[in-house]
């Protein structure tokens, strides 16, 4: 890993609230954060392994997920440019190891904040409530995910995914089952179906939306 080279001027046009940190807080953060480039597909983290710091997405994104032993997805969530990543917070405020896997969806730049570094910040009223307050945004997401799987049948939620997509998704039957948690032949079986009512054209890695209004009246269903 190395220093960025323009500093953390990408930093706070993306998490403007740091720029409120007192200047020896600031400096701290622009001296101790580490570069890191990550090509797609790169593991950030996976489970039971410690954390070794605070993650500031700049560009990219990564995908965090829990993964079965027989290869199943559950999707929790991704972290794009200004979000942070729920599960590094906790593991580094519990001190406790990762409980989920993190994988880069496309080339990411990160500045990482080092665990004793981040310890350290959490001094500062500033840093303590923009953690904070992400932390809480993050758990109504994944509270949100887990009403959708526990009470929403995958078809209304395969429906509602294609609605969120556009008219015409470039997309494998593998990715949408990721995306939902399930597996390839459950998500292939009811794409068929919606084809046969007449809702989506499938064709080669590609999805399209025919009848908005029938998808929606699935997704409610």
């Amino acid at each position: 890993m190395t220093r960025p080279p323009a500093g953390c001027d990408a930093l706070i046009a993306l998490y403007p609230i740091l720029a409120a940190l007192p200047g020896a807080a600031h400096l701290r953060l622009g001296e101790r954060a580490q570069f890191m480039r990550l090509p797609a597909g790169t593991t950030v983290f996976d489970e039971r392994q410690a954390c070794q710091g605070f993650p500031f997405v700049l560009t990219g994104s990564i995908r965090v997920f829990k993964a079965a032993p027989s290869g199943r997805e559950l999707p929790l969530y991704r972290v794009a440019p200004g979000e942070t990543c729920v599960i590094s917070s906790a593991c580094l405020l519990g001190q406790t190891p990762y409980n989920a896997r993190g994988v880069t969806e496309s080339e990411t730049t990160l500045l990482v904040l080092p665990n004793a570094d981040f310890q350290a910040l959490l001094a500062e009223p500033t840093f303590r409530d923009f953690i904070f307050q992400l932390f809480s945004e993050r758990i109504a997401e994944l509270m949100q995910l887990i009403e959708e799987v526990a009470f929403r049948k995958l078809d209304q939620r395969l429906a509602a995914l294609l609605l969120g997509k556009g008219q015409r998704l470039h997309t494998t039957h593998q990715q949408l089952a990721d995306e939902l948690g399930s597996v390839r032949e459950i998500v292939s079986r009811l794409l068929k179906g919606f084809a046969a009512q007449g809702l989506v054209a499938l064709s080669r890695e590609q999805v399209e939306i025919l009848d908005a209004a029938g998808l929606r009246r699935v997704a409610a269903g």
